[in-house]
């Protein structure tokens, strides 16, 4: 198992600066995300904590996967390892989207294996970018089995989804940019599936002495499962964002990264998720998907238990992570995504 290190994030930041959108961040005013209409989240702190949004939304492709594909892409370009017959991934939609968009740059074709229950929104846009797409049972496992067996047939470079470092290295370039336009930032809030996101944005945290919250569904937890075993288990996937946070296991990686000092990891209800994207477009007229709501979520829900939500302290610097928007914004009347 590789464990992810700083250096692998600065080479990933070397490799795609010129590829990707720098995030935009920017601050809420006090009490609009962690006070939620009679929520208090903050046990008095919720007043006095400054909350910024890292707006990773509006990268390429439209989530913050655009990062690692990049960085995968161009390491095997570099390497001479990226092969004519192309690349395949298999995913929920958004690592596929990301995958399919640095392939066409690079001029390989990309074939893109989904469940059959991602939305039709990511998979117009699969093949909008003129990816080969396949959909394949009902859950990501599926979908990935069936990528394994297509690369082992065919000699196609096979990227991940989430586990590989150069994926989460590429994801990990986002933390600097943040750390950059919030000087003294505390803690930095995050959604976990696989945990590529996680494993990147957590370890640059731990470079700069920043706290790092892994925020998870309930019934979507492969790294809070994998956390209280020890090791990597599988978990039910059962969520309004599992189209992208449904892994059914946490990767090695990840685990790694959220043993380490100062990582919580905590769990949100579905509701709450549902409240924090609704939050979004009430107060913002942000349209993100559950996945990125998710993070958010961590704040705007009321503490109920030990590891649900999270408590930010009195003067506590947060930048939540919003890190997808690949969605219908149909959805916020209807309230539950559509596949």
């Amino acid at each position: 198992m590789h464990r992810l290190a700083h250096d692998d994030i600065e080479a990933a930041t070397g490799r795609i600066a010129d590829q990707v959108r720098p995030v935009t961040v920017t601050r809420t005013a006090p009490g609009e995300i962690v006070r939620t209409g009679h929520h208090d989240t903050a046990g008095g702190g919720a007043d006095s904590c400054e909350v910024w949004l890292a707006l990773e939304f509006m990268q390429h492709t439209g989530s913050f996967k655009a990062r690692g594909a990049q960085n995968f892409i161009r390491a095997h370009r570099d390497a001479g390892t990226l092969p004519d017959i192309g690349v395949t991934i298999a995913s929920g939609g958004n690592a596929g989207l990301a995958c399919a968009w640095a392939a066409r740059r690079q001029g390989v074709r990309a074939t893109v294996f989904l469940p059959t229950t991602a939305p039709q929104v990511k998979i117009a846009g699969l093949r909008s970018y003129g990816a080969d797409v396949r959909l394949v049972g009902t859950q990501y496992a599926e979908a990935l089995a069936a990528c394994e067996k297509f690369a082992a047939e065919t000699g196609a470079l096979a990227a991940h989804a989430y586990d590989h470092p150069l994926i989460a290295a590429g994801a990990g370039t986002l933390l600097a940019e943040i750390h950059r336009q919030v000087p003294g930032l505390d803690t930095v809030v995050v959604a976990v599936g696989g945990g590529g996101l996680f494993a990147g944005v957590a370890t640059a945290a731990r470079h700069h002495g920043i706290r790092t919250v892994a925020v998870e569904p309930e019934n979507c937890r492969a790294l809070n499962a994998a956390l209280e075993a020890g090791h990597p288990v599988d978990v039910p996937v059962d969520s309004i964002a599992s189209d992208s946070l449904g892994a059914r296991r946490a990767s090695a990686m990840a685990l790694h990264a959220a043993q380490q000092h100062d990582v919580r990891s905590v769990l949100v209800p579905d509701d709450e998720i549902l409240r924090a994207r609704r939050t979004l477009w009430g107060n913002r007229r942000l349209v993100v998907e559950p996945g990125a709501a998710t993070a958010l979520a961590a704040l705007t829900t009321p503490t109920t238990g030990p590891g649900i939500g999270y408590r930010p302290r009195a003067g506590e610097k947060i930048a939540v992570v919003l890190c997808g928007a690949n969605t219908d914004p149909g959805d916020l009347i209807t309230g539950r995504p559509e596949a």
